[in-house]
């Protein structure tokens, strides 16, 4: 029997994407998995239902603000009794410049990508045993040779999820709980592939020796594997999974 049997997933931004594919997987793991959303209700029911009412089920929250992490603890507790694995998907990537961002664009994109993870953390900590894990997702570009402008603000924020993972470890590996993050490289998700022609996907494929875009379930793979009891003496890392788009 899998080591992830009756485990309690909780997901932000799981609905769609790597955070889809990464829920399906613990499904398929043996785990229960309560997958955060933000606006689009329909979507992320119709995810659930095609899990399975036994296996998952849909939390609408604000994954960047404190009372959304509050919720999303309360109600996956309420339903599954603990939570064993956290996993921080959520977040958005605007394309700016130091010249074009502006305070809000800095406060929002903080918030769901920095400001909502940690204090996530902070709300699951009471329920999470010695065992538990804890993963972020940072992203490839923060170790590509060359970032293009436009990821400025982007990898700042990401550039604060692991230098959080590296302490996090730190800190609470006297709880016995497991920190780490994923960083993944250009995926086919439809966020990456939306309003691109053929010709800039085959160019971005092409950043990899492997000549492909990463494929969601690639990723959930990884996940699973950190949430595992096979991962019990890896802490404070930041995994690549990019096909040697970049390295560390």
């Amino acid at each position: 029997m899998s080591s992830l049997a009756d485990k309690v997933v909780l997901i932000t931004g799981g609905s769609k994407g790597i955070g889809a594919a990464t829920a399906t997987a613990f499904v398929n793991a043996g785990a229960r998995v309560a997958v955060n959303y933000g606006r689009d209700t329909t979507q992320a029911e119709k995810f659930v239902n095609e899990l399975g009412p036994k296996h998952a089920f849909a939390v609408q929250a604000d994954a960047g603000s404190i009372a959304g992490a509050e919720k999303m603890v309360k109600e996956t507790v309420e339903k599954y009794g603990t939570i064993d694995v956290l996993i921080l998907n959520a977040g958005v990537l605007p394309m700016k410049t130091v010249e074009t961002t502006s305070e809000q664009d800095f406060d929002s994109t903080f918030a769901l990508n920095v400001k909502g993870p940690y204090f996530l953390v902070q709300k699951a900590l009471p329920h999470l045993k010695p065992g538990s894990r804890i993963i972020f997702v940072s992203t490839s570009v923060m170790h590509a040779s060359t970032l293009s402008p436009p990821y400025t603000l982007y990898a700042s924020t990401k550039g604060a999820i692991e230098q959080m993972t590296h302490a996090m470890a730190k800190d609470l590996a006297s709880k016995g709980i497991n920190v780490n993050a994923v960083a993944p490289g250009p995926t086919a998700t439809e966020l990456l592939l939306k309003g691109k022609s053929e010709q800039m996907i085959n160019t971005i494929a092409g950043f990899s020796p492997f000549h492909k875009l990463g494929e969601p379930a690639e990723l959930a793979d990884v996940f699973v594997f950190l949430a595992s009891e096979g991962s019990r003496w890896i802490s404070g890392q930041v995994i690549l999974v990019n096909g040697a788009f970049s390295f560390q």
